[in-house]
């Protein structure tokens, strides 16, 4: 059975049928639509003001390619600009694949790059020597644990202490908060929104 109509353009075949609204659509016009909901999105939360420095996360994986990709392509019309943050975890055969990709996108994209280092920031520590060290312990499912903990802290904490801004704080919540504003700061990032939950067509 051949594609259905695209609901939006009318001229070409529907390449996808959206979830929730059951609206079929072309690959061009599924584009357009969700860009201009992210668009809506970030000025009816006010999310980026213009000017912002905004820090996007880069993993090499979909996710963080197609949230930079439509944020670069909505920076204009945003009054923004980007850069780009990865995190070197050390996991071998894994992360060097990763990272690759991800300084071809910034390369491609013309857009700066940050790469963060597990093993610069915590004496030689890469996620491969935390499996190691767990290894026969009982402990060696909690290497994601470790990661997640070690991530946020290789994102924010190093990036303000590198520049010259401390933070203190006695507890997860205030010490995340405290260092994202001084790291944010610090790189010159001024805009890292957290986005609310959305419903779309």
């Amino acid at each position: 059975m051949p594609a259905p109509q695209c609901a939006s353009c009318h001229a070409a075949r529907a390449a996808l049928r959206r979830p929730r609204s059951g609206q079929a659509l072309c690959g061009a016009c599924f584009c357009t639509a969700f860009e201009a909901e992210v668009l809506h999105t970030v000025l009816a939360g006010r999310l980026l003001p213009p000017g912002a420095v905004v820090a996007v996360g880069a993993s090499g994986g979909k996710d963080s390619t197609v949230l930079a990709h439509v944020l670069r392509e909505l920076a204009p019309r945003l009054g923004v600009s980007l850069r780009l943050v990865a995190v070197d975890e050390g996991i071998g055969g894994y992360r060097d694949a990763a990272l690759a990709a991800v300084r071809r996108q910034a390369a491609r994209w013309d857009l700066p790059l940050t790469v963060v280092a597990y093993a610069d920031l915590f004496g030689g520590w890469t996620m491969d020597a935390v499996a190691r060290s767990t290894a026969g312990s009982g402990r060696s499912r909690a290497c994601c644990t470790f990661c997640g903990v070690l991530r946020r802290r290789a994102t924010l904490a190093p990036i303000s202490i590198q520049k010259g801004s401390t933070s203190e704080a006695t507890n997860p919540t205030s010490y995340s908060l405290t260092t994202d504003s001084h790291a944010s700061r610090a790189v010159g990032v001024s805009a890292m929104p957290v986005l609310p939950p959305q419903r779309h067509p």
